[in-house]
């Protein structure tokens, strides 16, 4: 078989027709219709069955396609190694992120990354949607608790703490007695529960309780963060978006809350090894965060 027409069956198979594919991957549809094509000549078998509208696999076509996807990308690296003596980080590296932790993180990361390794084009995207690696054509997906899911495999590299956190001008409430939860000003997610209650670790008291009466709701953290750091209320926020500003006073941290930790997670298919530039990319996000535990690599 043709490498390079597997390579754009395989393509048009993942992403669900050719236009779509040829838009992700720079490549023109009239390329890969003729490669598929060729594919199905030399087979002698119909691989796609293509309609006015959509397009789907025919039962050797999905075959083919499950037994095949994921060791092209095994064969470049293999000639990549071959040729150079070892794995070198090259190629396109497409990254979905969360969008705060992509807005926190990433740039920083991405520049160390484009810096070390000249050889990769790297693609970040910013959305809050839970992507498919492989429907949506991603090599890693940052998550923030994620589910389990056989199809993903990853890491754990971030342990992440939520504050209860307020402008320095906002004086912060005394514990009520007998553990009543204590009213306070607060900005909130419009997805929060009204009967919320923010329950605050304490050395020498039990916890401390808050009750948030909300002034603000906004869809975002980032804009809950915008609003604290105005005055309009506390908030629980991530650390990892406000450590700056409690290191340079512009905000104050009331403590931390009796929550579990978040977990954030480096996820790509099951169906793929883990490639050059997915394990540099990693390894520059352990290098990102040094004072942090991190899980052993892939």
């Amino acid at each position: 078989m043709d490498l390079e027409a597997l390579s754009d069956f395989n393509l048009v198979a993942t992403h669900g027709g050719f236009g779509r594919a040829g838009r992700l991957f720079g490549r023109s549809k009239a390329t890969l219709s003729r490669h598929v094509s060729e594919l199905e000549h030399s087979l002698g078998v119909r691989l796609i069955e293509r309609g006015s509208q959509s397009l789907r696999l025919t039962d050797e076509g999905r075959a083919l396609h499950e037994r095949t996807d994921g060791l092209l990308s095994e064969i470049a690296e293999a000639g990549e190694a071959i040729v150079l003596g070892a794995p070198t980080p090259r190629g396109r590296l497409r990254v979905s992120a969360p969008v705060v932790f992509a807005h926190v993180a990433l740039p920083r990361i991405g520049t160390r990354f484009a810096l070390a390794y000249p050889e990769v084009k790297l693609e970040i995207v910013a959305e809050d949607r839970k992507v498919d690696p492989v429907e949506d054509g991603y090599d890693l997906v940052i998550r923030i608790d994620p589910s389990p899911d056989e199809r993903l495999i990853g890491r754990r590299f971030l342990n992440d703490e939520r504050l209860i956190v307020a402008s320095p001008d906002m004086p912060r409430p005394q514990p009520a007695p007998g553990g009543t939860p204590c009213p306070v000003k607060a900005v909130l997610l419009s997805a929060t529960s009204l009967n919320v209650v923010w329950r605050m670790k304490s050395d020498i008291e039990d916890e401390v309780l808050f009750k948030p009466e909300p002034i603000l709701r906004f869809s975002s953290l980032l804009m809950v963060r915008e609003a604290v750091l105005e005055g309009a209320g506390a908030a629980l926020l991530p650390k990892l978006l406000v450590a700056g500003d409690i290191e340079s006073g512009r905000l104050v941290c009331w403590g931390t809350h009796a929550g579990p930790s978040v977990e954030i997670w480096a996820l790509q298919s099951s169906r793929r090894l883990v490639g050059a530039k997915v394990r540099a990319f990693l390894d520059v996000m352990e290098r990102t965060f040094p004072a942090k535990v991190f899980v052993p690599a892939l």
